[in-house]
């Protein structure tokens, strides 16, 4: 009995824990650098003695940068996994890229914003350059039927990995004599030092144990590879550009998530504009880690019985109040509230929204439409980390800036509004003869 079923199991195979385990080795980036120590040393070690408002405008360009970029290289990297026929190695360049820049932010003297920043957006580009190769891997590891459990043992993996790593950097600032540290600084230069090994250590299984498929397409140059994904990408724009529906729910898609995405990178930069205890900020980040992957499987659930449009406009109510709240914040125990109500609803906008695209997508074109939702959902940190920063720098207050993400959630509610109508009245029309 045991043997016959064993077959049905991907999860025990090489190959797809290799594949997973990136997942695991990549998260701890996003977790402990990206949205937990990076916007704390920004603003209070490479920006000693900048007023707050600056420092958030600095951070703000930076992320925003830092986005644009991989928007435009998101369709090239696509390509070349695509057509080129490399993807592990690329993966591993990529990776490499991004955990030497993460070591590197360790040495960055104090004061010295503008290197922190560079570092910080080499590092951005190796990580999600990294995930356009390994997300591009799901088909090599696993059989069509087999994607959403493969999928989601990568995601598993990565909320566990990137949270375990992150707690023990948290107490390492925290306690930093446990660990033979001097001080907190001391701490969060050694967790970027940390991150990037346990990056690299933990993507070796997927170097040593995936395997790319044999494609019968003719593999191309990298220059011809890149071409060609600026065609496809040209050709991709035509089609969805045929389906009315589709086409607005994307618009309002990179507007909320852009809203979404900015508050994980800006929050901590906002509390200690505020004046709030950095301790306070990061234990209440490592709250909504840990309360966004079962609030995001208990959304799961309501979109199945609500529907997961209904869901979406829930979780944008939610993360309406949530902003508006943050603007009158005034002790540490409100961000704590605060990282738990977003921790409610970060996962489960992200979910409820693939899922109700996916609804959209018309049959036969999965592939190149979802190819394209991917690479507008990490583009979508654009317009957010600059508005925030550009209000800070304008106004020279903070809860403005933070205030001024209500008009992305609102856009993109209204948006949506006008896809649900959208939809609606091609369901309605007759069809064609």
């Amino acid at each position: 009995m045991s043997t016959s079923l064993q077959p049905r199991s991907p999860l025990r195979r090489r190959p797809v824990i290799g594949w997973a385990l990136y997942d695991w080795a990549n998260s701890a980036f996003a977790t402990t650098v990206m949205a937990g120590f990076f916007p704390v040393f920004f603003k209070q070690y490479w920006n000693v003695g900048v007023e707050a408002t600056e420092s958030t405008f600095r951070l703000g360009l930076t992320s925003g940068i830092a986005s644009l970029c991989i928007a435009l290289l998101a369709p090239v990297l696509g390509a070349i996994a695509d057509r080129g026929g490399a993807r592990l190695r690329l993966l591993m360049a990529f990776t490499v890229i991004g955990s030497a820049a993460t070591i590197a932010l360790a040495l960055v003297p104090q004061g010295q914003w503008l290197l922190a920043a560079m570092l910080f957006l080499a590092a951005s580009l190796g990580f999600w350059g990294g995930i356009v190769f390994s997300d591009s891997l799901l088909l090599h590891v696993a059989e069509p039927g087999e994607y959403d459990i493969v999928s989601g043992f990568g995601y598993s993996l990565g909320y566990l990995g990137g949270g375990l790593l992150f707690a023990l950097n948290v107490l390492a600032t925290l306690k930093p004599h446990w660990f033979g540290l001097a001080d907190a600084a001391e701490a969060v230069r050694w967790s970027f030092v940390s991150v990037g090994l346990w990056w690299i250590v933990f993507a070796l299984p997927c170097a040593l144990w995936v395997r790319e498929r044999r494609d019968d397409r003719q593999r191309l140059s990298a220059a011809e590879a890149v071409r060609a994904g600026f065609s496809e990408l040209g050709g991709t724009l035509r089609e969805i550009a045929r389906y009315r529906p589709l086409l607005w729910f994307l618009a309002a898609y990179v507007l909320y998530i852009d809203g979404v995405n900015t508050i994980i990178k800006m929050a901590v930069d906002y509390g200690l504009s505020l004046g709030f205890d950095q301790s306070h900020l990061i234990k209440a980040l490592l709250l909504t880690q840990f309360v966004a992957f079962p609030a995001a499987l208990a959304f799961g659930w309501l979109g199945g019985k609500i529907g997961a449009r209904k869901g979406i406009f829930i979780a944008l109510a939610v993360y309406l109040a949530a902003t508006c709240y943050a603007y009158f914040l005034e002790e540490a125990r409100d961000f704590y509230v605060l990282a738990f109500v977003v921790g409610l609803v970060q996962g489960g906008i992200q979910s409820l929204s693939r899922s109700y695209y996916g609804r959209l997508v018309p049959e036969g074109k999965s592939s190149e439409f979802f190819g394209f939702y991917n690479m507008m959902g990490k583009a979508s940190a654009i317009l957010g980390p600059a508005l925030v920063g550009i209000v800070a720098a304008t106004t020279g207050d903070s809860r403005l800036s933070i205030l001024s993400i209500v008009l992305l959630f609102l856009a993109g509610g209204t948006l949506l509004v006008v896809a649900a109508h959208s939809e609606r009245r091609t369901a309605a029309a007759p069809a064609p003869q």
